[in-house]
């Protein structure tokens, strides 16, 4: 009698290892995309449903009304309207310069290229960051510059929202306002290069256009930044010079020098309080 033995083949699995294993990646990307199908399918009959006008019983007067959106002006039947869409085009380009016009028409040129020295010549490259010296400089400016703006609310702004001026009239008032703290801290010799260069004859201050004044405080400002920057770095300078003198003597010439300057800039400026005799002498220069 002879037994006979079934044989299986070693690289076919069983058969309940066939039953539990997971269905192949094509068949999920398929069910994927009938769903997508469908939703767009009920989400395009929703539309059609929403844009036809929807009758009452009884009545012939249609319930709700499409929806209709125009971004332009040839819907416009009054003078009116083309003037209110001109104003809100105005408005939107004059909040996408307002970053220019805090960087260039106030005291915030100034102070954050002071701080950017700073961390220059300390020798940190990422510390304190972008994000932090850019918002000490905001704040800074707007305390340096919270007189100038509160005569503006009082003399432009106040008068506009209770209707009593014009929105040119408003901004007549403030430019005087701004005009005379530029020219305050604008040396004449920028002012009269840029009266020359547009050949305007003597003019009074109070009388001289912004497209003067601005680009003449702006040169001031990176003159009067420079100097302060300047000024910073000659202590720091000092220390790198001695911490390499001293390890040219000591036979020491393969460290580098920062790695002994570095501590020490960051240690003489944590004793001298270095972050509040900065930030007083950049106030104190715009009162000066």
């Amino acid at each position: 009698m002879t037994a006979t033995v079934a044989h299986t083949s070693p690289s076919a699995p069983p058969l309940a290892d066939q039953q539990r294993r997971p269905a192949p990646n094509w068949q999920f990307g398929a069910r994927k995309l009938a769903l997508w199908l469908l939703c767009f399918l009920l989400l395009g009959g929703a539309m059609e449903l929403a844009a036809q006008p929807v009758t009452a019983p009884g009545t012939n007067a249609p319930g709700l009304m499409p929806f209709h959106l125009s971004l332009g002006v040839d819907g416009s039947r009054q003078p009116q309207d083309v003037d209110v869409a001109i104003q809100i085009l105005f408005a939107i380009t004059l909040l996408s310069l307002a970053p220019s016009i805090i960087l260039l028409m106030t005291s915030f040129t100034r102070i954050v290229i002071v701080l950017s020295f700073v961390r220059t010549a300390l020798s940190l490259q990422g510390t304190p960051s972008n994000q932090i010296i850019v918002g000490l400089s905001l704040f800074i400016t707007f305390f340096i510059m919270a007189p100038t703006w509160d005569k503006i609310n009082a003399d432009a702004l106040q008068p506009y929202m209770a209707k009593q001026i014009t929105s040119g009239e408003a901004l007549e008032q403030a430019s005087v306002h701004v005009r005379a703290f530029m020219l305050k801290q604008a040396r004449p010799k920028d002012i009269e290069l840029f009266m020359d260069m547009a050949k305007m004859g003597p003019t009074p201050p109070a009388k001289l256009p912004l497209r003067v004044v601005i680009p003449g405080f702006i040169i001031s400002e990176l003159r009067t930044a420079f100097q302060m920057g300047f000024l910073l770095f000659v202590p720091f300078i000092l220390i790198d010079l001695v911490v390499a003198t001293v390890l040219m003597s000591m036979g020491m010439m393969m460290m580098p020098p920062t790695t002994i300057a570095l501590p020490l800039k960051i240690l003489l400026f944590v004793l001298v309080d270095g972050w509040q005799l900065i930030v007083r002498s950049v106030v104190l220069s715009f009162t000066s």
